[in-house]
């Protein structure tokens, strides 16, 4: 019978130097390059942490918050969501958290006014273009011959496939653990690996460039996607309304439109 799992866990060191570096990460702006970080000129700024697989539908979703709200401008800082949680517990200035697990968020519910989850998500096993290793399912993951990529268990995509396997009692060397979804993908992407596992969505982001081979609901994980306003922040009623916005069907077709599910 094979054995329950996944391979050695990431050391908690390597991770707590990622979660520092993530501390370093510059913020990727929505709307004018010029406008000033203090909210000058009567523009209120929200900085939004966001999971790393939020990065292209959250862009994109600032864009038309502020289209819809002139007075406010939206800044984006996506990394693991293990390493925004390690941003709000150092006090980086910030005024929303967008997490791509409950776990995570819960972590630091001390820092957050109540989450909402907007959106969900599920995994699939990204493979090269033309799956050229004809991978069809879970247990092919576990071929020697196969370089297989995952996130740390301490990423909420690496929890998600660590449970995921362990349902289906599978065994699987990964050649890597990466610190978020977009570095697993981008190994496969760059055909460093064979194959990964990540969201749905994030595989969608580079058609031409990787396969997503679909694990069946009854193997799969649902991702939650939790949203709440930093009790830090300066701005709290326009973070708030901003995480109420998420759930507004303004927001929802444009994550519907990226491929999250409804929350």
């Amino acid at each position: 019978m094979p054995s329950p799992a996944f391979s050695a866990p990431t050391p908690r060191r390597a991770l707590a130097a990622l979660g520092a570096a993530a501390l370093l990460l510059p913020l990727a702006a929505c709307g004018d390059d010029n406008a000033d970080s203090s909210g000058s000129g009567g523009r209120t700024e929200l900085t939004v942490l966001g999971a790393a697989s939020l990065t292209d539908v959250f862009k994109a979703a600032g864009k038309a918050y502020e289209k819809e709200h002139p007075g406010i401008r939206v800044k984006f800082s996506f990394a693991g969501s293990q390493a925004l949680a390690a941003q709000v517990e150092q006090g980086v200035p910030a005024d929303v958290l967008a997490t791509a697990d409950t776990t995570t968020m819960h972590g630091v519910r001390s820092e957050t006014g109540k989450p909402a989850v907007f959106a969900r998500n599920r995994l699939v096993i990204a493979t090269g273009e033309g799956n050229p290793k004809k991978v069809k399912g879970l247990a092919d993951l576990t071929e020697s011959s196969l370089k297989v990529v995952l996130a740390a268990p301490e990423v909420p995509v690496g929890r998600y496939g660590k449970q995921v396997l362990e349902a289906q009692k599978l065994k699987v060397e990964p050649v890597s653990q990466e610190p978020d979804v977009r570095a697993v993908l981008s190994k496969v992407e760059l055909g460093e690996a064979d194959a990964g596992l990540v969201y749905k969505t994030d595989a969608a982001t580079v058609p031409g460039k990787v396969d997503a081979v679909g694990i069946p609901d009854r193997q799969n994980a649902i991702a939650s996607y939790p949203a709440a306003t930093l009790k830090s922040s300066e701005h709290r009623k326009e973070a708030a309304a901003f995480v109420r916005w998420l759930s507004t069907p303004p927001a929802q077709k444009l994550l519907r439109k990226a491929g999250f599910q409804h929350p």
